[in-house]
C-alpha cells in the first residue's frame, strides 16, 4: 500500500467515525422528584354544626277581641310600639252599660225591699204557728215568700254583676306586655263581639322570642344512623347552642336553647318543625323575619379532616394525592362531608397515618416520584414564590 493511499484510507475512517459519533445522543438525566409538602392524616374531635333557614315567631301572641257590642269610641294606645300589661288599647262607648249597671242596681234594691218584707212576715207568722193561733197554710205560705223574695234578689245580682262586667269590658286592656300591631277598626266604628269584627290587633311578646325551622325526615335518619355508628355524639340531653345568623350575614349577639320538638311528622313538607328560644331585649328579632339558625354541641369524636387545598374536584368526585411508600404520588378518591373553616372532613377514603399532599398539586401525576419538605421550604425553592 502506498503512503497515499493509506492517508485515503485513514481519512475515511476518522470521518466515519466523526459521523457515528455525532448521531449518538448524549445520556438523559432523570428529572428530579416533585417538592411537595403533606399533612399526615390524625383523628381528630371536631365540631358538628347544622344550619337551617328559620323564622321568627312571637313566644306569646294574644289576639284582642272585643266582648260586648258597641261603637269604638277611642284608640288610646300607639300602633306598632309597646304596650305594657294593663294599659288601655281601646275604649267602647260606655253610656248603654251604664244605664244597665244602674237599673241593675235599682232592680237590687227592690228585690231587697221585697225580701224585708217577706221576712218580717215570716217572723210574726212562725210564732203563731207554733202557738195554733196561725194556720200551718199561712206558715207555708210566709216560707214559700221569703225564699221567693230570696231568690229573686240572688237574680237581681246576678244580673247586676253580668251589667257590671259588660261595662268592665268596654275598657279593653292589654293582658301581657309586647308590641302592639295595627288597629283593625277605627273609631265610631261599630264592633260586634262575635265575627269578623270581633278582632280589633294583636299584642306579641318579644322577649324572649322564639324561632322556628324544619329538620326533613332523612336527615333525621342520617343523624339516627351516625349516632348509633358512633360517628357523632350528640350533646348531653340534646341541650344544643342556638345561634341566629341575619340575612346580611351578621351574628345575632344572643345564643338560645331549643325547647320543643313537634314529635309529628308533617306529610304535606317531609319535615319536623323544631322550635328555639332566645333572649331578645333589644328588640332586634321582630316576627316574621327569616334568619339561619346554627345548632350547635354535638361532635366527630374521630373525623378526619383535610385542608379544602388538598381535596381535589374530578368529574367521577373528589380525590386526594397520598404520598405511598415508595414516596410516589398515588390519587385517592374520597367522600367529603361538613366544612370546618378552612378545612373539609372526609368521610370515606383515608385512614390515620396516610400523608396527604396539601402543596404542589398542580404538577403531580399518578406514580410520580416525590419529595416531600416543609411548606416554607417548598415556597422558597419554588420560581413563582417571588410572584405570589
Amino acid at each position: 500500500m502506498t503512503s497515499a493511499t493509506a492517508r485515503l484510507l485513514y481519512t475515511l475512517v476518522a470521518s466515519v467515525l466523526f459521523f457515528i459519533g455525532c448521531s449518538q445522543e448524549p445520556p438523559t438525566t432523570p428529572a428530579p422528584p416533585a417538592e411537595v409538602s403533606v399533612v399526615e392524616v390524625r383523628h381528630r374531635v371536631v365540631p358538628v354544626s347544622a344550619s337551617h333557614v328559620a323564622q321568627v315567631t312571637s313566644s306569646h301572641q294574644v289576639q284582642i277581641m272585643a266582648r260586648v257590642n258597641g261603637f269604638l269610641e277611642a284608640i288610646t294606645y300607639t300602633e306598632g310600639k309597646t304596650v305594657e300589661e294593663g294599659q288601655v288599647m281601646f275604649r267602647i262607648d260606655q253610656k248603654p252599660f251604664q244605664a244597665q249597671v244602674e237599673a241593675g242596681r235599682s232592680e237590687v234594691d227592690i228585690r231587697q225591699a221585697q225580701l224585708w218584707v217577706a221576712q218580717a212576715n215570716f217572723n210574726r207568722i212562725k210564732p203563731l204557728a207554733e202557738q195554733d193561733a196561725a194556720s200551718l197554710s199561712d206558715l207555708d205560705n210566709a216560707i214559700g215568700s221569703l225564699k221567693t223574695a230570696q231568690a229573686a234578689l240572688a237574680e237581681a245580682q246576678a244580673r247586676l254583676q253580668k251589667a257590671e262586667l259588660d261595662l268592665s269590658y268596654t275598657t279593653i286592656r292589654s293582658p301581657i306586655t309586647g308590641i302592639a300591631g295595627q288597629a283593625e277598626l277605627r273609631e265610631g266604628a261599630y264592633i260586634a263581639a262575635t265575627g269578623p269584627a270581633a278582632k280589633l290587633t294583636y299584642v306579641a311578646r318579644l322577649d324572649p322570642i322564639w324561632v322556628e325551622f324544619s329538620v326533613s325526615q332523612n336527615e333525621m335518619a342520617r343523624t339516627r344512623r351516625e349516632v348509633e355508628q358512633g360517628a357523632i355524639r350528640l350533646p348531653e340531653n340534646q341541650d344544643y347552642l342556638v345561634e341566629v345568623e341575619f340575612a346580611d350575614g351578621t351574628r345575632y349577639p344572643h345564643t338560645g336553647k331549643l325547647n320543643f320538638a313537634d314529635p309529628s311528622f308533617n306529610q304535606q313538607t317531609g319535615t319536623f318543625l323544631v322550635r328555639a328560644e332566645l333572649p331578645n331585649p333589644e328588640g332586634l328579632l321582630r316576627p316574621g323575619m327569616y334568619l339561619t339558625v346554627w345548632l350547635r354541641g354535638a361532635e366527630r369524636p374521630q373525623a378526619v379532616v383535610v385542608p379544602q387545598k388538598a381535596v381535589l374536584q374530578t368529574a367521577n368526585g373528589h380525590l386526594v394525592f397520598v404520598v405511598g411508600p415508595a414516596d410516589t404520588a398515588d390519587p385517592r378518591p374520597v367522600l367529603v362531608g361538613d366544612w370546618l373553616d378552612d378545612q373539609w372532613i372526609v368521610t370515606t377514603g383515608l385512614h390515620p397515618g396516610d400523608r396527604v399532599v396539601v402543596d404542589g398539586l398542580m404538577r403531580l401525576a399518578p406514580g410520580m416520584p416525590v419529595k416531600i419538605v416543609p411548606a416554607a421550604d417548598r415556597s422558597a425553592s419554588s420560581p413563582t414564590s417571588g410572584n405570589r
